[in-house]
C-alpha cells in the first residue's frame, strides 16, 4: 500500500500519553510487531515513535509530572495547513485550546484542542514529518471515531473548524453516526454515544488498529497485560473489540472480515 497522504482536516498521526513508556513499547511492540526510534530528549523530549516494517505508525510519550493527573490514552491528530488559523478558529466555534500551536523542530507544528463537545483533539500541521505512512494494515491505525454527549455540536464544529466535508451514515434515535467522507472514502466518523458514555467519561476519540484476526489478537493482548472491554463482535466492518493496555489506555482492535470496510 502507498504512503498514505493525509487531506486538511483528516487524521494524520495518532500518539499514547502513558505513565510507564517502557511498558507500552513493550506491549505495542509484541502485540503489533512495531519497532521503535526515541528522539533527542532535549530536542523532543524523548519522544518515541513506533514503526511497522519501516513505516512510521504511531508515537508514545511519557507522561511528565504535572500530567499526572490525566488518564493515559491514545489521541488522535488532525491534519492542518496552518495550526495558527486553526487554533483562532477553535474558540470561535465553541471549542477550547488546551496546548498552543508550537514549533517541533524541522518536523512541524502540533497543538492540542477541546472540541465543542470536551473532546481532546490534535492538530498537526507538517514539515518534514508527514504524518503515519501506514494506515489500514495489520499493526497501524485503521479508523478514528469520536464518542460524543452533544452530536449536533460536535458535527458541526468539525465542519466549521477543519472543513469536513460530511456524510450522514446513520440518524435514528438508536444511532447517530456521521462520517468525514462517504463510503469506502470515508477517513473518521462521529458516534452519538450521549446514551453510552457514563457520567464521569466526557466525549473522547477512540483508535482503531488494524489485525488479520481479531480473536487472536485478543488473546494476545490479554497476555500482555490487556483488559477487553467489549466485544469481539462482528459488524458490517470487520470484527472488533475494545481493550485497554496494560496501564489503563483505551484502543479497538479491527480485523477486516470481507464483509465491508469502513
Amino acid at each position: 500500500m502507498p504512503t498514505p497522504e493525509p487531506t486538511p482536516g483528516a487524521p494524520c498521526w495518532v500518539d499514547l500519553m502513558t505513565t510507564d513508556a517502557n511498558e507500552a513499547k513493550q506491549f505495542y511492540g509484541e502485540l503489533f510487531g512495531w519497532d521503535f526510534q526515541t528522539g533527542d530528549q532535549e530536542k523532543y523530549g524523548g519522544y518515541i515513535t513506533a514503526t511497522k516494517n519501516g513505516k512510521t505508525v504511531a508515537g508514545i510519550m511519557q507522561k511528565q509530572e504535572d500530567q499526572a493527573g490525566m488518564p493515559d490514552m491514545w489521541s488522535t491528530y488532525l491534519w492542518s495547513d496552518d495550526a495558527a488559523a486553526t487554533a483562532a478558529a477553535v474558540p470561535q466555534n465553541g471549542g477550547q485550546v488546551y496546548v498552543e500551536p508550537m514549533d517541533v523542530p524541522e518536523q512541524g507544528h502540533m497543538a492540542l484542542f477541546g472540541d465543542a463537545s470536551g473532546a481532546a483533539i490534535g492538530v498537526w500541521q507538517p514539515r518534514e514529518m508527514r504524518g503515519y505512512e501506514l494506515v489500514g494494515e495489520p499493526g497501524a491505525p485503521a479508523w478514528h471515531e469520536l464518542h460524543t454527549k452533544d452530536y449536533a455540536a460536535a458535527v458541526k464544529f468539525y465542519q466549521d473548524v477543519f472543513g469536513w466535508d460530511t456524510d450522514v451514515m446513520s440518524d435514528t434515535p438508536e444511532f447517530r453516526y456521521t462520517t468525514l467522507g462517504a463510503g469506502r472514502e470515508a477517513k473518521a466518523g462521529i458516534y452519538d454515544a450521549s446514551a453510552d458514555l457514563p457520567a464521569e467519561v466526557p466525549s473522547n476519540w477512540v483508535v482503531y488498529f488494524a489485525v488479520e484476526d481479531a480473536d487472536a489478537s485478543i488473546d494476545k493482548a490479554v497476555r500482555l497485560g490487556a483488559t477487553v472491554l467489549d466485544g469481539p463482535d462482528d459488524t458490517p466492518y470487520g470484527r472488533m473489540a475494545t481493550l485497554t493496555d496494560p496501564t489503563g489506555a483505551r484502543f479497538k482492535l479491527l480485523a477486516d472480515t470481507g464483509q465491508g470496510a469502513q
